[in-house]
């Protein structure tokens, strides 16, 4: 018998109420009674996105920080010290869609970054939609100075939430309350800020190559008149001629001595030791700097307090939703590492701008009126040459271009009868195998997947390795390796092949830029992500119990009395309302 997606979770190792699951699963056709809302909704919502704060990044560095940011939050708030997501593929769009539909990727859909889309025979960007251009001409992608591969992949300027399968909670709240509540979401990255504004919001996001936080004909026949002041102003000039600065002096950091590693990434001049130069605003790669430091983060936070205060948010009894998502940890961690002193110096950089946000929100709407949840929508790993300092030598990178060219796969495709290249391409985290060649030599795919699964499994390296055929016809073992990949599965978006990388091997090479570090696996140290709601009177409380990500969505819409999300899976948080169920 086929295992389906509510079976799966009903085994999963967090053993939640199968009433819960079950409930969550029927579509939320079983919304909350409005008796279990809060008798004082808020008038706000706002949903902070940390890209990719690994779990223990507050604590670890919490000598660093002040008071009215990250404290504030664990000090007033529920703060869940062990939330873990239960998917394979851990990168930005998968968790972002996550944390807004209240769901894993096999319902969801985006189960990548990027996938080949067999149909068009090209590479899809998640968010790309040819039929909703950019709002501002000329500020697509800059494919000559653009660091992230995945945006790269985009081949129109076009952008909506069309490919997320689920609703988001934004959209329950559209909904439920008629279109009167106002939700909006701003990123850096456009996947931060579509995805969390689900598909009736409203998202900005940031294009490096015009200074501009930017949108799509998707929201909006033109832009508002406080966007294109915003935009006139010219923020991101400002910080020409700047650089980035330690917050304090070295002494008081962790990695204070440790500034400058060779296992660092300098990328276009930004250094790898402080002070990190901006550079000038006519520099080619300026606004890409400033998205590797704290300054991308202060744009962000600059912007939607804008929003926050001109779209007039939070101003009346209907509740209205902000998503924030910051990126500049990210960005970070890829260049630098988890364990850096960029990365500790840009936690306190973030920390100050939590604080002022939180302060602006108390001046504008008080946080009495507000609810607050922070989360993130990944972890991080640590940089391979910092675990060898430790006596860790299995880290390493693993180069995918040789897959191909193995003694192993040449020695199937002698079995076979393929003198041409079996494996088309590697887009994580799925191995793409030429249809073409298969098929014209009479092979069975699945025949040809299953053995050439078999012989990845036998490179150093490689802990898993598991075709879609397997995955459709049930022909898998029920192992939680297995469970976090099948809820990465969507039948018309995966690859042939899933591989899964052993802990501490990595995948650094980006189409010729050499990151330090690399997220994406369904280890822990990828998965492991804080959950705190904070404010409208939630009472504090430390929680170490298991949660997931996925029980933000249903938790806010019970709060509200709002339908949860169509597929959400994730199950109620009773501190957060409470009360127990």
């Amino acid at each position: 018998m086929k295992r389906t997606l509510a079976a799966l979770l009903l085994r999963s190792s967090s053993r939640r109420s199968a009433a819960v699951v079950c409930c969550s699963l029927l579509g939320g056709l079983l919304a909350v009674s409005p008796a279990t809302a809060k008798d004082q909704a808020p008038r706000l919502i706002v949903q902070i996105t940390v890209d990719a704060l690994r779990g223990d990044l507050p604590q670890r560095f919490a000598h660093v920080l002040g008071e009215g940011g990250f404290r504030h939050l664990q000090n007033k708030g529920v703060d869940y010290r062990n939330a873990h997501y239960q998917h394979a593929n851990t990168e930005t769009i998968v968790g972002h869609a996550s944390l807004a539909t209240g769901t894993v990727p096999a319902a969801h859909g985006m189960v990548a970054n990027v996938w080949f889309d067999r149909e068009q025979g090209r590479l899809a960007y998640n968010i790309e939609d040819p039929d909703y251009h950019l709002l501002t001409p000329g500020a697509d992608v800059d494919r000559k100075t653009e660091i992230d591969p995945t945006q790269r992949a985009a081949r129109s300027d076009g952008r909506s939430p069309a490919n997320i399968l689920s609703s988001t909670f934004g959209d329950e709240l559209a909904v439920h309350y008629g279109g009167r509540s106002k939700i909006f979401a701003v990123s850096i990255k456009d996947r931060g800020a579509v995805s969390m504004a689900g598909h009736a919001g409203k998202a900005f996001w940031f294009s490096k190559k015009t200074g501009e936080f930017v949108t799509s004909s998707y929201y909006y026949d033109q832009y508002p008149a406080w966007v294109m002041e915003w935009n006139a102003g010219k923020p991101a000039a400002a910080y020409s001629g700047k650089a980035w600065e330690l917050s304090h002096e070295p002494s008081k950091y962790l990695f204070g001595a440790a500034d400058d590693q060779d296992y660092e990434t300098d990328v276009a001049g930004f250094g790898r030791t402080f002070p990190h130069q901006y550079g000038e605003a006519r520099d080619k790669y300026f606004t890409t700097k400033l998205t590797l430091g704290p300054a991308g983060d202060e744009l962000t936070l600059d912007f939607a307090k804008t929003l926050l205060d001109k779209e007039q948010l939070g101003q009346d009894a209907v509740p209205d939703y902000l998503a924030i998502s910051f990126s500049s940890t990210d960005y970070i961690g890829h260049v630098f590492g988890a364990s850096s002193l960029e990365s500790e110096d840009n936690l306190a950089h973030l920390d100050r701008v939590l604080a002022d946000l939180f302060a602006f929100i108390d001046d504008k709407i008080g946080l009495e009126n507000t609810l607050i949840v922070l989360s993130a929508d990944h972890g991080q790993p640590e940089v391979p040459g910092h675990l060898h300092e430790h006596g860790i030598r299995n880290a390493h990178f693993f180069d995918t271009e040789k897959l191909d060219k193995s003694s192993a796969i040449a020695a199937l495709k002698k079995e076979f009868g393929i003198g041409e290249e079996l494996i088309e391409a590697y887009f994580h985290p799925y191995l793409y195998l030429n249809h073409e060649v298969i098929e014209a030599n009479g092979l069975d795919r699945a025949a040809v997947e299953k053995a050439v699964a078999a012989e990845l499994l036998k490179f150093d390296g490689v802990a898993y390795a598991v075709s879609s055929s397997a995955l459709r016809t049930d022909a898998v073992p029920d192992t939680l390796m297995t469970r976090s990949v099948l809820r990465n599965f969507h039948p018309k978006r995966s690859g042939d092949i899933y591989l899964v990388f052993e802990p501490n091997v990595f995948i650094n090479d980006f189409d010729g830029l050499k990151v330090s570090s690399t997220h994406g696996s369904p280890w822990r140290y990828d998965t492991y992500v804080p959950v705190i709601f904070a404010g409208n009177g939630v009472k504090p409380a430390r929680v170490d119990r298991p949660v997931t990500p996925y029980d933000i969505a249903p938790t806010l819409s019970a709060y509200l009395g709002v339908k949860p999300p169509s597929g959400a899976v994730g199950a109620v948080l009773p501190e957060v309302l409470k009360q127990e169920y």
